[in-house]
């Protein structure tokens, strides 16, 4: 007898049992008794056969050693457990599983932000994975082939910058300011005599006389043969006096169409940076009187003209740089004001596997993923106030540990590296971070932007080092005064690099003074007078010394020499040639 029908049997037992009342129990126990054992040997006989649970209710033979208990609770015959059979476990068929319980231990941690920016946590390791595509550089540094072709000494590094189109423009806004004040139309100047003025400024820096009185550089006991033999102090002073860089019937065009303008695109088309740029600001401490003089507390002067600078971290030639001037209308609406900069001082190096690094004021999380969708990636210390962080930045770890957080391809780390102060950087360099060795146990995004922030930083300490600042209280000067300091620094990497010459950075300013002076000195030596009557004249002389007629080049100088044509009283100053001829009659 098979178990099915076993079961079927019990079923109608109860049913009898329901309607006969207790009648019968003596028959009905042996049946039952019967029914097992007959059960227990057909079972031997089939093993594969599944035998289904009765409920509880009924029936309970979920022990074996346990009494079969009928639903009227009659006792019944206990039948021997090892004439019960063993019950073969029968596999279900196969079905999809369906997931379990989510364990909290093995779920990832994620923190959001204000902002709703989703971040989590992952572990430490080193990063031995393939490069980013936006770190991949695809430009090679150095300078740029114009730079190669034209550069042979230190004026040809110096001109690459400042061109001669930016030299005859200030000679011309220059000389019309004379005019102005003067109202007559004899003063003039030279761009050879604007080039000597040029080396006159950069020998006052290089000798650290940027405090000095002026004239101590003429004095015949303390000054330098150099000024005396150049110039006089009277023309150097004259020549500062009417000094511009506009004109005032053009000035309202002046912010979009200026020296400082030109003297960027020369610099870009110069030189192409290495892997690495860094974007920061500089203050060229000035007190002139200018609507956009900026106050910040912890730089060293205070007051000054703030100026937008990107700078190649290897070299620290100034790739790209704006002034401050207050708010730009081309900004878009919405746009922060750190994106806008950084995005317009990297455009010409955009899309070639660059790194930009910044510092808190403009790195932001916008910022890292406009940079990464033109394959530039960004690495930045990030203020801890910024909506797109995760809260836990503002907690306070164990000292030197670090926790690791991603969000998309950008990597957040955080760093306790004092007691009560953390460090947070965003980095989209690094797709995994790992620990340096040390006492303080750097992470390698830290130690990566500390490589990679002094760019901006040792550009302005190297500019102040031999600048070319005097006082002033006109602002195109001292913005004047910041692009010679540049420009000398950018042309000392370019003659360097094109040269392989090695030369010190003062060494390279003296030697750059020295050629831009050459034709003032050249064209000054052929204006000589010579003291000897010209063929058939007869040199016209005085008793007495008077004043200069002519006052091109002076003063209101006084001499006893006369023009052999006009017959001007005419100094030496104003002579052209060997006979005493002004320079109107030249």
């Amino acid at each position: 007898m098979t178990a099915t029908e076993v079961l079927a049997m019990l079923r109608m037992l109860d049913d009898e049992e329901s309607d006969g009342g207790a009648g019968n129990v003596t028959d009905r126990d042996s049946d039952v008794s019967w029914s097992l054992d007959s059960s227990s040997s057909a079972e031997s006989d089939s093993d594969n056969e599944f035998i289904p649970r009765r409920k509880k209710s009924r029936l309970d033979i979920s022990d074996p050693g346990t009494d079969l208990v009928p639903s009227d609770n009659i006792p019944v015959q206990n039948p021997d457990p090892s004439n019960v059979p063993s019950v073969p476990r029968q596999h279900s068929p196969p079905r999809d599983e369906e997931p379990g319980p989510i364990n909290p231990l093995s779920a990832e941690r994620r923190e959001t932000a204000k902002d709703g920016t989703v971040w989590t946590y992952v572990e430490l390791g080193e990063d031995r994975g393939r490069r980013q595509c936006q770190n991949v550089i695809t430009e090679a540094a150095g300078p740029t082939a114009h730079a190669k072709r034209n550069i042979e000494d230190a004026l040809t590094a110096f001109l690459c910058l400042v061109d001669d189109g930016m030299l005859k423009h200030i000679r011309d806004c220059t000389v019309a300011e004379a005019h102005r004040v003067k109202e007559d139309n004899l003063w003039d100047m030279t761009i050879e005599e604007l080039k000597a003025f040029i080396s006159l400024i950069y020998i006052r820096g290089a000798q650290g006389g940027k405090g000095m009185d002026l004239a101590t550089f003429w004095s015949a006991e303390w000054g330098c043969a150099f000024f005396k033999e150049t110039m006089s102090r009277n023309r150097f002073q004259e020549i500062m006096r009417f000094l511009r860089f506009d004109k005032r019937e053009t000035r309202r065009t002046r912010l979009r169409d200026n020296v400082w303008d030109k003297f960027v695109q020369n610099c870009i088309a110069c030189y192409k940076p290495g892997a690495d740029i860094t974007v920061d600001e500089q203050l060229f401490p000035t007190k002139s009187r200018c609507s956009f003089i900026q106050y910040i507390a912890n730089k060293p002067d205070k007051f000054g003209i703030k100026f937008w600078l990107a700078a190649d971290v290897d070299t620290k030639y100034m790739v790209n740089g704006a002034p401050y001037l207050g708010k730009d209308e081309t900004r878009r609406p919405g746009q922060r004001l750190a994106d806008s900069v950084v995005l317009k001082m990297v455009d010409p190096y955009l899309g070639k596997g660059r790194n930009v690094t910044t510092d808190n004021f403009f790195t932001s999380f916008e910022l890292a993923k406009a940079l990464q969708a033109k394959k530039t990636s960004l690495v930045g210390t990030v203020n801890k106030s910024r909506r797109e962080l995760p809260p836990c930045v503002k907690a306070q770890k164990p000292l030197f540990s670090t926790e690791v957080l991603k969000s998309g391809d950008a990597t957040l780390t955080v760093y306790q590296g004092k007691k009560k102060k953390n460090v947070c950087i965003l980095s989209t360099v690094h797709t995994a971070v790992g620990i340096t060795s040390g006492q303080k146990r750097k992470p390698e995004t830290v130690t990566y932007y500390n490589k990679t922030k002094v760019g901006v930083d040792v550009l302005d300490q190297m500019a102040r080092k031999y600048s070319v600042k005097a006082p002033s209280r006109r602002w195109p000067v001292a913005v004047f005064y910041n692009i010679l300091d540049l420009a000398a620094i950018n042309a000392h990497i370019l003659y360097n690099k094109c040269t392989n010459e090695h030369v010190s950075r003062r060494d390279f300013i003296t030697r750059l003074a020295s050629e831009l002076r050459s034709d003032h000195m050249g064209s000054k030596t052929s204006q000589l007078v010579v003291r000897e009557p010209g063929p058939g004249q007869e040199q016209q002389q005085m008793e007495r010394r008077r004043q200069c007629q002519v006052r091109r080049n002076c003063k209101q100088n006084k001499t006893k020499e006369t023009c052999a044509k006009c017959r001007k009283v005419v100094c030496g100053s104003c002579t052209r040639k060997a006979v005493f001829t002004c320079v109107d009659c030249a």
